[in-house]
């Protein structure tokens, strides 16, 4: 499947980029994002974060004609300030979030990503991490695991999937994909099995994101992001699930909002240190939607330093 970059042209326009400035790609995946700044550089320099090594590899060939303009660090991007440090740069112009899974992820069965596929469950996005899927199916006790469905992905039917996860490990280990996908109809009753949409796809959803810490990772990243803007400065963030655009939404509200008590009258020169670049969310066109399946979640927010 050809890597299709989302809301490409809006989270550009949003990003304002500057010939000369320095941008950071939190989430280079296939690099399409990542060419459209770059390409749009000339003393610039852009920094492209990924744990991947294939989505690397095939990002390295993508940029390969903006030799020296561009610098790949290997790491999750929650050590967004410290491997910045490394390199001295301590403040940039523009960065950007696509928290969507890569393409990569899905297209390789053998990743443990997709309930299409029979693979091992792993869903892993750095395959040095020691935690996989199936550590979490078949080691987390019920409640735990419950909450992981709960809190994830919002998951109605979380008590009982995992009630018959507990039951069933203790037959076998599940180990494949498939496996749980079973495993997950068995819990579900007709009615919910009759409904449209696979219906393991929160469960997987869920389980990605406790592997890959997700959701603390992208939190701990947006605030020190905020950090690293120069005046002027703006990041771009396009989430596709609730959950995470959930923290972008209060974490850029708290940045572009003066909190003060009620009884203590504010000075009238106080203003806040960032504004929002749009209101509200900016959504795929129809004609995206039409043609790149992932676009129709997507939703963009930004914000800019004073």
């Amino acid at each position: 499947m050809k890597h299709i970059p989302v809301l490409l042209n809006e989270s550009i326009e949003a990003l304002k980029i500057k010939e000369n400035g320095i941008y950071v790609d939190c989430t280079l995946g296939g690099g399409g994002h990542s060419e459209a700044i770059v390409s749009r550089l000339t003393t610039g320099h852009l920094y492209a974060f990924d744990q991947d090594d294939f989505a690397i590899e095939k990002a390295s060939e993508r940029l390969s004609k903006y030799k020296g303009k561009f610098t790949i660090i290997r790491d999750n991007f929650v050590q967004l300030k410290a491997r910045l440090s490394e390199l001295n740069v301590t403040k940039v112009d523009g960065i950007l979030f696509d928290l969507g899974v890569s393409s990569f992820h899905f297209d390789d069965p053998s990743r443990g990503f997709s309930y299409n596929h029979d693979a091992d469950l792993d869903m892993r996005m750095d395959h040095t991490n020691p935690l996989t899927a199936k550590v979490i199916v078949n080691t987390y006790d019920e409640k735990d695991l419950k909450m992981i469905l709960y809190r994830y992905a919002e998951e109605s039917m979380a008590p009982r999937i995992a009630k018959e996860i507990v039951k069933r490990r203790t037959e076998k280990p599940i180990e494949t994909t498939f496996e749980l996908v079973d495993v997950i109809k068995q819990a579900l009753p007709q009615k919910i099995l009759n409904k449209k949409g696979h219906p393991a796809k929160k469960t997987f959803q869920a389980l990605r994101i406790a592997v890959n810490d997700e959701l603390r990772v992208f939190e701990t990243a947006l605030k020190d992001a905020l950090e690293l803007l120069n005046p002027d400065g703006r990041i771009a963030v396009i989430s596709f699930h609730s959950l995470e655009d959930r923290i972008a939404k209060l974490t850029f509200k708290d940045a572009t909002t003066i909190f003060h008590p009620k009884e203590i009258v504010t000075m009238p020169t106080e203003t806040p240190d960032f504004e929002l670049v749009h209101r509200g969310v900016i959504t795929a066109s129809e004609a995206e939607q039409a043609e790149n399946n992932r676009a129709h979640s997507a939703k963009l927010r930004a914000v800019k330093k004073l």
